[in-house]
């Protein structure tokens, strides 16, 4: 039976980085239209940041952080809701400048983790970096062709990320004290014959262990099993979905970003999640 897929908005300039905030509400990013977005139920609020913001992490206040990989701007960001503010938090890891920003996530410990993928020759291969609740931030593992989608399992104990340029999921044991990804190795690989140029982008875990991947040029969501197998697909409305993220309420399932038809997407009869670590309890 085909995965039902509900289509909550359309018409978005390339959306990605779903996430949904403490008070249930989802948000999602346009890359090309310089800003965020608020859905609630069916209704559509833009908060207008400037740069490409791309993936997105929400802490425990309810601020909305997000990877800015406009050229001007190559910045870890984040919008305060209330008064429409952004702030920038980051732009150097380790003496270096970031460069492309592209997905996050928060550890229990409140470091933020977050991938710099290579767009052209001209600019550093892609690199993983670590953001830690004093401000510091260092670049924990390289180089990759295309870092992107990432996530934590197993607690906090196992940190993913995706590579779209070979369609290879990571895998390595996270230490949070340290900051640092222990010995990742290929894991899987979610590649299709049929596929497009893309390959694994934005990827979100199941509450029973089971990774969802959202492949860009593949038009589908591909579930990965604690093995590293593909083991069922979800056929989407669109060639590049980009992204996705559980609806911890359940009403929504998962939520996908695909920028081909710029929708917004619900696949209902998916889910529960896992939980997602917020930072909160380090952050000011």
């Amino acid at each position: 039976m085909p995965t039902k897929v509900n289509i909550l908005t359309d018409g978005l300039a390339f959306p990605e980085g779903p996430v949904f905030d403490p008070a249930g509400d989802l948000w999602c990013v346009e890359l090309q239209g310089g800003g965020l977005i608020r859905w609630r139920d069916g209704e559509v609020e833009r908060f207008t940041t400037g740069g490409a913001p791309n993936g997105a992490a929400v802490d425990r206040q309810g601020r909305i952080w997000f990877c800015d990989s406009g050229d001007d701007v190559n910045a870890i960001r984040r919008l305060l809701p209330g008064s429409g503010t952004v702030e920038t938090i980051c732009e150097y890891a380790g003496g270096r400048r970031i460069s492309k920003p592209n997905d996050l996530a928060f550890d229990t410990a409140g470091n933020c983790i977050f991938t710099c993928p290579q767009y052209t020759p001209d600019q550093p291969p892609s690199f993983v970096c670590c953001l830690r609740p004093d401000g510091e931030a260092t670049v924990i593992a390289e180089p990759f062709k295309f870092c992107n989608g990432l996530a934590f399992t197993d607690g906090d104990q196992t940190l993913i990320v995706a590579e779209t340029q070979t369609s290879r999921l990571w895998k390595g044991p996270w230490d949070a004290a340290a900051c640092q990804w222990l010995d990742p190795k290929p894991w899987a690989d979610v590649s299709a014959p049929d596929d497009g140029p893309g390959g694994p982008d934005g990827i979100a875990f199941g509450a029973d262990g089971v990774l969802y991947v959202a492949v860009y040029g593949g038009g589908q969501i591909r579930a990965v099993d604690a093995d590293g197998a593909v083991v069922k697909t979800h056929d989407l409305p669109g060639r590049n979905p980009t992204n996705c993220a559980f609806d911890p309420a359940g009403k929504l399932g998962l939520v996908v970003t695909e920028s081909e038809n710029g929708l917004l997407l619900s696949l209902p009869n998916l889910g529960p999640g896992a939980p997602l670590f917020d930072g909160g309890r380090a952050w000011a």
